[in-house]
């Protein structure tokens, strides 16, 4: 309203250019220690018409250019001031770091899915957070335009911290480009100075160019002192947090465990002639293909039956003999290793089993499998012979007691009757903590699990 009574005085009474200008520049100094004056609805049309006020200062002040370079500048002023208003409507959202688990309280932000500027919805991931065991998506609370992101890739972040500022609305995303505008025009006279340092930098190694040939030291080191590799042809990666934690675990296992493996073979005709026989009317009926996994987990099942111990587990003094079997399935993703359990596996049938193998297995390569889906676990399964292992021995999970490593079938001659035949055989192995467990139990455990496998009718008979 001040702005607007100075225009009017000038108008009527015929006031000059100069003191005009004086009004005008004492009236912006007002509205600058005030923003509070830019509120009001006439001086905001002036102001977001930028075009007729630029207008008005063309035909009321052409004859006086120092006025004319303050009133450009003060209109440039003013139109920063009301930016921010125009944007500011109380519409923006944070989105912060989900609840990742009771036994995690910290995370890496392993990287950023969106960039600022990009649009989002509702519940669509941002982000990605590596944590000890899984990979956490942070989803968008609202629709909307990313603003700015609070953290950088590789920070250590927690539950509750904030991640991101987005904008229900796309204003903010408009007013980027055309503050970067002005920032393009700006340096464009650069480039010419650019091109003249150019010569002179081509100067230099044109000076430096006579000194090259007289350096012959570097023969004289490289005989000397061993030729190594480049720097330039190595990388270093920082390990994830998954890969970090697995090496922690592995490690504390050899640590902590009394281990020792003991192995045998298994002739899979039996159990691969059942598969082959009714592996059409399983899946009709039950939808997911028969594998060879639940006969060895079934197999697992019977043998921790007939050796509790081996299902036991110490804690302090202390040995806990465990009524139930929840069996862990070593699954390797391209982000490592992760071990999902089958829970209540003494109570599920052929079917069940494979169905759950089947789930856990695509949400483990699929990143989504959750860490409840991978907490506790009583004894360990691992399949090896999938990637060609003929024979390994593997290392305990903690807090687990063993784990029985499985490999790959190959056909062997065997002495069946008193005759050779070719046999299709796979080495089991089983490795297990000797504090706990000796290896009369170990012995007699593997043997079980080779006698089901062999004949799988035991089942049935429950011999």
């Amino acid at each position: 309203m001040m702005l607007r009574s100075v225009i009017r005085r000038a108008a009527t009474k015929g006031s000059s250019p100069s003191l005009f200008g004086k009004s005008l520049q004492s009236s912006s100094r007002v509205a600058a220690s005030s923003p509070s004056l830019l509120t009001g609805s006439d001086t905001g049309t002036l102001l977001h018409r930028g075009t007729h006020a630029h207008s008005f200062h063309n035909l009321a002040f052409s004859g006086n250019s120092s006025f004319s370079r303050l009133a450009s500048s003060g209109s440039s002023t003013l139109q920063r001031w009301v930016k921010p208003f125009s944007s500011e409507s109380g519409d923006t959202v944070e989105a912060v770091v989900p609840h990742m688990g009771e036994s995690i309280t910290d995370g890496t932000l392993a990287n950023f899915l969106k960039k600022p500027g990009e649009r989002v919805e509702a519940d669509e991931a941002i982000a990605q957070i590596e944590t000890d065991k899984v990979t956490i998506d942070i989803a968008s609370p609202a629709s909307g335009v990313i603003q700015e992101f609070l953290v950088k890739e590789g920070d250590t972040v927690e539950p509750g911290t904030k991640v991101a500022i987005i904008s229900k609305s796309e204003a903010v995303s408009h007013s980027a480009p055309s503050q970067k505008v002005p920032e393009t025009s700006e340096p464009k006279p650069s480039p010419p100075a650019e091109d003249k340092e150019k010569p002179k930098v081509e100067t230099a190694p044109v000076a430096d160019k006579p000194k090259a040939p007289s350096s012959p030291p570097p023969p004289k080191q490289s005989a000397k002192e061993p030729q190594l590799p480049p720097k330039e042809r190595e990388r270093r990666v920082p390990m994830t947090r998954l890969r970090k934690r697995v090496a922690t675990r592995l490690k504390d296992s050899q640590n902590t465990f009394a281990l020792l493996t003991t192995f045998n073979e298994v002739d899979m005709t039996n159990l691969m002639k059942l598969r082959s026989q009714y592996k059409d009317a399983f899946y009709e009926k039950h939808g997911v293909k028969l594998g060879l996994m639940s006969g060895f987990i079934k197999a697992a099942v019977s043998a921790l039956q007939h050796q509790p111990v081996v299902n036991a587990v110490i804690d302090g003094d202390d040995i806990i003999y465990r009524d139930y079997v929840d069996i862990s399935i070593a699954v390797g993703t391209s982000k490592g290793l992760v071990v999902p359990v089958i829970r209540g596996a003494d109570k599920m049938n052929f079917a069940e089993i494979e169905k759950t193998i089947n789930t856990l297995a695509k949400k483990a390569n699929e990143g989504t499998i959750s860490i409840d889906e991978m907490a506790g676990g009583s004894f360990t399964v691992s399949n090896g012979g999938v990637y060609g292992s003929l024979i390994s021995t593997p290392i305990i999970n903690p807090p687990q007691s063993a784990i029985l490593g499985m490999h790959s079938i190959v056909s062997r001659p065997m002495v069946v009757g008193g005759t050779v035949v070719p046999r299709p055989m796979m080495y089991v192995a089983l490795t297990y903590d000797h504090r706990l467990i000796d290896g009369r139990e170990a012995v007699y455990f593997l043997r079980r699990v080779k006698d089901v496998v062999e004949d799988p009718q035991r089942l049935l008979l429950d011999i």
